[in-house]
């Protein structure tokens, strides 16, 4: 009995074959990193494999070992390392790995180096995240013959205007001489539309980066649930949890997944207008009253916890008012895939 996720495997596939095709001139690029979207790395290595994806894209250099036993394409290297050069040398790099460089400064010594390793380079864009400024192209055009160029990145944020800005930034690192035969733009949160539209306008063969809307774009396929380890009836005026709370009369529900599978560990998130920001507010106002909802419900009904989260367990309240479920029965809960680690996934 163990917090797990459920997955409908057909309909998943399905999904997945719907976003991998794609209009001449594109090709999409599965991407895994970190957890890989809750359901690991190797797996999304082996999927991107039956889907004959060529290329597989992870975030760290890292991540390599986790990937490419199973998956014998290209792989890409998304996030700049700090020193290129020392990863290069230090980790054995097979010949299907393509780095990514997003510093004039580490593609001249990349440059120098014997090494001549597939790179491809990273504009800034308006993420002013990693990237070259469109000023320092100059510097850029004499190393692309001294290492294995393979197109240009851009990494572009969410919103609207996206391709205008990748329109932009394409035309002016196009106009760099880098010997390729047709020229490539590696690209990030365009839709495959947007995507067909850059191709037709610049010449270029793209390569679209896509991760969450890949893995994780039909939510309906990915039940997570977990096992109802313990029940308890409980008084008013009686103390439960391990700070001894007073939660009234009701149900105290021990449930499988705690803080070791990321339960209860909340990502930031934006605060984007007056409704979102009231929402924090609420839940802040809640938090101070001793309220803290929790991801498991019953029904459409978000439970709140008694008490925050344990390792491997959350104890969780009903009120006297609702029949609490059996001991091995399962809640479905609603979580973020990226910061949640599951005991168990089950492909049905």
């Amino acid at each position: 009995m163990a917090l797990v996720l459920e997955v409908a495997t057909e309909r998943w596939r399905a999904h997945l074959t719907r976003v991998m095709a794609a209009p001449d001139h594109v090709r999409v690029i599965p991407v895994g990193k970190g957890n890989g979207y809750g359901l690991g790395l190797p797996r999304l290595a082996r999927e991107a494999s039956t889907h004959k994806a060529a290329t597989f894209a992870v975030g760290l250099i890292e991540e390599i070992s986790q990937v490419s036993p199973h998956f014998d394409g290209d792989i890409l290297v998304m996030n700049a390392s700090p020193d290129p050069l020392g990863a290069l040398t230090a980790t054995e790099i097979p010949e299907q790995v393509v780095h990514t460089v997003s510093r004039v400064a580490d593609l001249e010594m990349l440059a120098d180096s014997p090494a001549r390793p597939r790179v491809v380079v990273e504009l800034l864009t308006s993420m002013k995240r990693h990237g070259i400024a469109l000023a320092e192209l100059p510097r850029v055009a004499p190393l692309l013959g001294k290492v294995r160029f393979e197109g240009w990145s851009l990494h572009l944020p969410l919103g609207r205007g996206l391709l205008d800005e990748a329109l932009t930034l394409s035309r002016a690192a196009l106009s760099v001489p880098s010997g390729q035969a047709r020229p490539q733009i590696w690209v990030s949160h365009l839709g495959t539309d947007q995507a067909a539209s850059l191709a037709a306008a610049t010449g270029a063969d793209v390569q679209l980066r896509t991760g969450t809307e890949l893995w994780l774009g039909d939510r309906t396929a990915l039940r997570p649930r977990a096992s109802v380890l313990d029940v308890h009836r409980v008084e008013r005026g009686e103390r439960i949890g391990y700070r001894q709370v007073r939660p009234g009369a009701g149900t105290a529900l021990i449930v499988a997944g705690g803080t070791a599978n990321g339960i209860g560990m909340v990502a930031p998130s934006a605060m984007s207008g007056m409704r979102s920001r009231a929402a924090a507010v609420a839940r802040a106002g809640l938090e101070a009253a001793g309220r803290l909802r929790s991801p498991y419900r019953i029904g459409s009904r978000r439970l709140e916890f008694v008490e925050p989260p344990h390792m491997q367990a959350s104890m969780v309240w009903l009120p006297s008012s609702t029949t609490p479920p059996a001991v091995g029965s399962e809640l479905d809960l609603d979580v973020r895939f990226t910061t949640t680690g599951f005991d168990d996934i089950q492909f049905q």
